[in-house]
Parts: C-alpha cells; sequence; structure tokens
C-alpha cells in the first residue's frame, strides 16, 4: 500500500508539481514570483532550490508573456504549468489563451499540440482586493480546445494536476484559494492521476441530485447533512472538471431523483448552472418533477470585504435552494 501524506490542497498542489517535474525533465514552472519566493500562496516553494532556474523561472509582471511563452514551450515539445498569480489577473492573457493557446492543435491541422497547464488561484471568501475573487471558469470552458479543471480535495487536487500536465492539449487548472489550506487529506506520495472529465459523487441520496464543484463541494455537503436530520435525503455530485462536464454522471444523478440543485459561486446568468440545466432539459426532461434550483453568486461585480459573505452561497442559502425543489 502506498505510504500516504496529509496534506492542504495547497501543499498538494505543490507535491503535484515536485512529483510531475521529478518524473519528468520537459515539466517546468513559470510565473511571477513562483522562484526564489516560493509563489503567493507558497504552491511552488522549494522548487527552485530542487530543480534550479532553467525549470522553475521567474518572469516579469505580465501574463500576456507568461502565457505566450509557454505556448512556445509546448510547441516545441515542453511541458510547462505557467501560473498566473490570481485568476482575475487572467485577463491580459486572454487573447493568448483563446487565439493560440486553444486553437493551436485545430488551427496547425493537427502538427502542433500544447501539452500546458495553465494554473491561477480562483474564487473568493479571503476578503481580496479586486480582481483577486472572480470566478470566471465560463469563459474557458465556453472555449472549444481547452479542458477546464477545478479540484475541490487535496487528493484531488494532486490527482488531476498530474493528469492535467500529462495531458497532450491545454488545460485551465483553477485552484479555489478559499480551501487552500481549510482542511487536510490523505494524499498517496507516488505519482497518481485522476481522470478528467469524470465527476465525483461525494453523497449518496435519493431525494434531490445536488451538482456544485471546486470551494462549493463543502459548504453543499454541509447543507446536504443538515437537510438529511430533516428527512431530505440529497446526492451530491462534485463535478470536478466543468469542460468537459461529465454528461454521463449529470444524467445518472438527475433520472435517480427527479429533482436538481446546482451550487457555484459564479454569477447566475450565462454560467455553468445554465449549462447542466440544458443537459439536464436535453436528456432527461420526462424525468423532471421540479424546475432546476440555480444557487449561485450574483449578477454584480465581485463584492469587496465583508460584502463578500451575501455573495458567496452558503450552507443556508444552499439548504433553501435544495428545499424549494423538493417542495415544489
Amino acid at each position: 500500500m502506498s505510504e500516504t501524506q496529509n496534506l492542504t490542497l495547497v501543499q498538494a498542489v505543490r507535491d503535484g508539481l515536485y512529483t510531475e517535474m521529478r518524473e519528468d525533465d520537459e515539466v517546468l514552472v513559470l510565473g511571477q514570483d513562483v522562484g526564489k519566493n516560493g509563489g503567493v500562496f507558497r504552491a511552488t516553494e522549494g522548487l527552485f532550490d530542487e530543480f534550479g532556474g532553467d525549470r522553475v523561472v521567474d518572469t516579469p509582471l505580465a501574463e500576456s508573456g507568461i502565457v505566450g511563452a509557454a505556448v512556445g514551450m509546448a510547441a516545441m515539445g515542453l511541458k510547462p504549468v505557467p501560473e498566473i498569480q490570481f485568476s482575475g489577473f487572467m485577463y491580459p492573457g486572454f487573447d493568448q489563451i483563446v487565439s493560440h493557446m486553444a486553437r493551436f492543435r485545430t488551427r496547425s491541422r493537427g502538427r502542433f499540440n500544447l501539452p500546458m497547464t495553465l494554473r491561477a488561484p480562483y474564487g473568493g471568501g479571503i476578503r481580496a482586493p479586486e480582481h483577486h475573487s472572480e470566478s470566471k471558469e465560463a469563459f474557458y470552458a465556453h472555449e472549444a480546445g481547452l479542458k477546464v479543471v477545478i479540484p475541490s480535495t487535496p487528493y484531488d487536487a494532486k490527482g488531476l494536476l498530474a493528469a492535467s500536465i500529462r495531458d497532450p492539449d491545454p488545460v485551465i487548472f483553477l485552484e479555489p484559494k478559499l480551501i487552500y489550506r481549510a482542511f487536510r487529506d490523505e494524499v498517496p506520495e507516488e505519482p497518481y492521476t485522476l481522470p478528467i472529465g469524470e465527476a465525483s459523487t461525494r453523497r449518496e441520496g435519493d431525494d434531490v441530485a445536488v451538482f456544485t464543484y471546486g470551494a462549493m463541494t463543502r459548504p453543499t455537503l454541509e447543507a446536504a447533512e443538515a437537510l438529511a436530520e430533516e428527512g431530505i435525503d440529497c446526492e451530491v455530485v462534485d463535478l470536478r472538471t466543468v469542460s468537459p462536464l461529465d454528461r454521463e454522471a449529470i444524467v445518472e444523478a438527475f433520472e435517480a431523483t427527479g429533482r436538481a440543485v446546482v451550487v457555484h459561486e459564479a454569477p447566475k446568468t450565462g454560467g455553468l448552472a445554465a449549462e447542466i440545466t440544458a443537459i439536464i432539459q436535453e436528456e432527461s426532461l420526462l424525468y423532471q418533477e421540479a424546475p432546476v434550483k440555480r444557487v449561485t453568486g450574483f449578477d454584480v461585480p465581485y463584492p469587496l470585504y465583508a460584502l463578500e459573505d451575501y455573495y458567496l452561497p452558503t450552507a443556508a442559502r444552499i439548504e433553501e435552494g435544495i428545499k424549494e425543489a423538493v417542495e415544489f
């Protein structure tokens, strides 16, 4: 049996990077402050000392340059893992992501693939300044050619990061910073991967299927456990990957219950909850017993400081949404 370590999510990310860099000399990390400083959240701490400046590269504060350089590296056979310090800083690199990163295989008619994994801390809840807390995963899920992965546990973080780095095509790997150090998990020391595009059922139930991912998984499970005491049995499905979505898992969970709630911290309009609702309508309309309920962030700019507590879905708000779906 493999030895394990009791790690936080950010430590699991660091362990995943270390493991893949040790196993494959083509893997390298680049970004602002990722080297000697070990990253703003210390996700790359110690990697510079272990692998040196040729494989752990401090870059200027220039997101377009970071992504563009990684695109060139990947096209030439390396496996770069660029870090953007916060996902809200990805916008200056958006042209590189959409015009080059996502399209290189198609544009070159398959001559080039881009084995690169763009990492970024994402989401709110830590009282950060403007552009540090957005949840814009729908931007990237909408772009053909990109996979979009959002782990919710340390175990998943290491396994999904390894799978992303080994994938022959580009992956956006969003790390919910609210849960970077919120809890620990047993994580194998040896290398392992988890399949991209496969959801995980975190709790089984018969009354309603609740779909979520990232930092919202924990309050969703809290809500489910509280409602169990009231006789409402929730199935909680952690999607883990928002592109591609695990359509089979969504349909199976919904058809078993006839009711669905989708929870995410991104704004409601155009969010992944709408796509999940559409999948349910297309595939399982005749099983539906109630409208699909969305429990999400609001269609406003991400608020500052104390107002985060009103913006982010809480266990209480999730409970309320589940009750509406069940009691319809």
